[in-house]
């Protein structure tokens, strides 16, 4: 997330850093190249050009220029700085009337209808009972992707009738919102341009008809500068209360949600972070700000292992590590609940880019190796994960045909292993421990 203008950023820091004193000289020279890394990073110029000024402004304060550290005193005013130009905290959905409507509206192929079924599957998790209304009625094969991803987070779906106009399918979504027992609706609509004049009536008119209580943009981060002019044009037609950033994941440039609040004054009310039906997180700019720097986000991660992690099998490993008995079995057990926090890359971008992980290429990590070490333990029988030292040479190739991988694999995985049970047997458990009574 990010990378491009992260990478840049922590250059010019490293300037600032290798002087000994920051000049006002100094400082031009590293703000002409923060100016430049965010306009080739697709932010808007609108954006840019205050921005920049308002750290100039700061940071060239005699006290800050003159202090012990002043290029951390820099940093801080630009992390700062991107909070304030990323906006407020993002808030949850502000529902009110029965059924409460939450209208979603954007471009075509800007994620709408995934980010439909993330909507529904948070509101499941909160005690609502939401319903999906299929309203795209231009993109063929529209209806029928919805189906799936209301199957996806076990929510049902209304489907146009033949011949149906979206109008009709507005007034006929809360009538049988409130004859199921549906309090929330989640209308997904199609994808249009601002230039179409017809499709922008029309969701004007769904916008009338329907009174949401939320009516919000859902926009691409990877396409940028399109994806800013769009909410900005949206915003005059409608009545938003906010925007969703899709593709968060796959934006190495940042343009669209360093530009977004500024030029189309919307909020950044939610971030899609990936394909997964969980994959749907409030708008949390110092967060973001942290990110983009390459401080991480150290909170986001302990919230998804909170989400991830088994509390109870966490205790149980703890107590076994304490007790010296730390087997592959534990290993395999602890692979897997890694597994269901996400893709190892997203959890390592999580942590601050500093020591072993300084230049680290986070594309470059392989989440398969993850999965080939789980496929090794799960080709074992249960007594060579808890004995791993009757692992012979028969015994070896068994378990590297079974997984597809080669004897060195298998060795090299013991290898590891052992220097992991020498590394534990020194903490004893102790730090897991305290860990886990917080």
């Amino acid at each position: 997330m990010f990378d491009g203008l992260q990478g840049k950023l922590q250059g010019v820091f490293r300037t600032l850093k290798g002087e000994g004193k920051v000049t006002p000289e100094v400082l031009e020279a590293g703000l002409r190249q923060i100016r430049m890394a965010l306009l080739e990073a697709d932010v808007h110029f609108r954006v840019v050009k205050p921005f920049v000024q308002r750290i100039r402004e700061r940071a060239a304060d005699e006290d800050v220029l003159s202090s012990l550290t002043p290029s951390q005193q820099v940093i801080k005013i630009v992390r700062d700085e991107l909070t304030l130009l990323l906006g407020e905290e993002g808030s949850d959905l502000q529902l009110t009337g029965r059924p409460s409507v939450v209208l979603l509206c954007g471009l075509q192929g800007s994620g709408k209808t995934t980010t439909s079924g993330k909507i529904a599957r948070r509101l499941r998790e909160s005690g609502r009972q939401p319903l999906l209304v299929a309203g795209d009625l231009q993109r063929a094969a529209a209806v029928e992707q919805l189906v799936q991803v209301g199957e996806g987070v076990a929510t049902p779906v209304l489907e146009p009738e033949s011949g149906e106009t979206v109008a009709s399918l507005a007034r006929r979504a809360k009538d049988a919102a409130r004859n199921r027992g549906h309090d929330v609706i989640v209308f997904d609509t199609a994808g249009r341009l601002h230039v179409d004049q017809g499709l922008m009536g029309e969701i004007q008119e769904l916008q009338r008809l329907l009174s949401p209580s939320e009516t919000l943009f859902v926009a691409d981060s990877m396409t940028g500068q399109d994806a800013v002019k769009s909410a900005a044009a949206f915003a005059e037609a409608l009545d938003l209360t906010g925007c969703i950033l899709t593709k968060l994941d796959g934006d190495t440039r940042g343009g669209a949600a360093l530009s977004i609040r500024t030029v189309a004054k919307i909020p950044i009310r939610f971030v899609g972070t990936g394909e997964k039906p969980e994959d749907l997180e409030l708008f949390r700019p110092q967060r973001m700000a942290s990110r983009i720097l390459g401080m991480g986000d150290v909170l986001s991660l302990i919230e998804k292992a909170e989400q991830g992690l088994d509390k109870d099998e966490a205790q149980r490993l703890a107590d076994r590590i304490a007790r010296r008995e730390f087997t592959l079995e534990d290993l395999r057990d602890q692979l897997r609940q890694l597994r269901r926090m996400g893709p190892l890359s997203s959890l390592l971008e999580l942590l601050p880019k500093a020591g072993p992980l300084k230049g680290l290429d986070m594309s470059a990590v392989d989440d398969s190796q993850v999965k080939r070490i789980e496929a090794m333990l799960s080709s074992m029988t249960p007594r060579e994960r808890r004995h791993p030292q009757i692992l012979n040479g028969s015994r070896k190739k068994r378990v590297a045909k079974g997984s597809g991988t080669r004897v060195q694999d298998i060795n090299q995985l013991l290898k590891q292993y052992a220097a992991m049970r020498k590394m534990l047997k020194g903490a004893r458990g102790k730090w897991l421990r305290k860990a886990m009574r917080g």
